[in-house]
């Protein structure tokens, strides 16, 4: 089946303006082919109902990082959401279905420092005393080095340091949200050279290693909700074993079919997905699809990091679900990838804010 009749032209990336926003603070939506050289979502012109004076106390950052190592994924990220920021590492074992997890709740945001691109050698970095986590950020070559390490009473210690090279296009969107509401990700595939170390043990990253970096800036409505799940690694695909990934989002978006961020990683190329729907049918089963039959998947849950915060005005359910896929996205061709047996990252978050 040709599923092109199906994805919106909006979708198609184009070149790259120098910033998300022009010289009056109204930004720029849709997908774009390589990263921006600005990234001054704090002038962007009434995101939300505030003055602009509010921007800095609506406006969300992070930068995050999942590798899969095959035995097991590890997940690491630096947020800053104005009020607060937080500096996470979790590491989630394939073979026990469980995971450790260290975290740092960083006071002021400010501790959480985001790039301010992912170009030149901008840095992500926390500045806390527990949880260290640092991007050093050259997309430009199609290149990141992410390191940290942490230390906890009952997780016990962890040391990481990988070296990312990119191996497919990069996935650029700018969501609209509301009229100039901004929600922009950069996610991009990446081969992996260097270790992670638990607890004395160190394993090193082999020619299957696969990761992805997502960079992620915008206003959130004041109660917002999404819903997200990918994989990263090798299949075989035309008798050779190559790179392949995913990604699936459903969020806010005002308009799914033109500004989505649905695609498919292939090794040196991509190809875009339709809208998508998660309907939980329990705690630890999802099943994921589209309206066209390009998307049918299910995630089996084996464990999860559960972020749960309520401080009056800000609450938080964030769930980082870990597990394994069956079922298969399509290409725009008709091609199907099984994806059953690989290894699942997914988010369920509700926020007030």
């Amino acid at each position: 089946m040709d599923f092109n009749k199906f994805l919106s032209e909006k979708r198609i990336a184009v070149p790259t303006p120098e910033n998300v926003a022009d010289e009056n603070g109204n930004c720029y939506f849709g997908t774009f082919t390589e990263e921006f050289k600005r990234m001054d979502f704090l002038k962007v012109n009434r995101p939300s109902a505030l003055p602009n004076l509010f921007n800095k106390a609506k406006l969300t950052l992070w930068e995050a990082t999942e590798v899969n190592f095959g035995e097991f994924v590890l997940l690491t990220a630096v947020c800053d959401m104005a009020l607060f920021g937080t500096a996470l590492t979790v590491l989630y074992d394939t073979r026990t279905k469980k995971c450790l997890s260290w975290q740092e709740m960083l006071f002021p945001a400010s501790k959480a420092v985001i790039s301010e691109n992912l170009i030149n050698g901008a840095e992500t970095y926390s500045d806390g005393k527990k949880v260290h986590v640092r991007y050093i950020n050259n997309f430009q070559d199609g290149e990141a080095i992410v390191s940290g390490c942490a230390s906890d009473k009952k997780a016990g210690d962890i040391e990481y340091r990988v070296r990312l090279k990119r191996v497919s296009k990069p996935s650029i969107v700018n969501i609209p949200f509301g009229k100039n509401r901004p929600l922009y990700s950069q996610k991009d595939l990446f081969a992996v050279e260097g270790y992670v170390e638990v607890n004395g043990e160190r394993f090193h990253a082999d020619s299957a290693t696969t990761a992805i970096i997502d960079d992620h800036r915008g206003y959130y409505p004041r109660k917002a909700h999404y819903d997200w799940v990918t994989t990263m690694g090798k299949k075989e695909i035309d008798g050779k074993e190559q790179y392949f990934g995913f990604n699936l989002t459903r969020n806010q978006s005002i308009n799914q079919d033109d500004y989505n961020e649905n695609l498919i990683w292939f090794e040196g190329d991509s190809t875009l997905l339709t809208p998508v729907v998660f309907q939980h049918e329990t705690d630890k089963l999802w099943h994921v699809t589209d309206d066209h039959g390009m998307v049918d998947l299910t995630f089996d849950i084996g464990d999860e990091f559960l972020m749960k915060l309520n401080v009056g005005v800000v609450r938080i359910d964030y769930h980082i679900t870990f597990g394994k896929l069956s079922g298969y996205v399509c290409d725009p061709r008709g091609n199907k990838y099984i994806l059953d047996g690989m290894n699942g990252v997914g988010e369920d978050k509700s926020l007030v804010f």
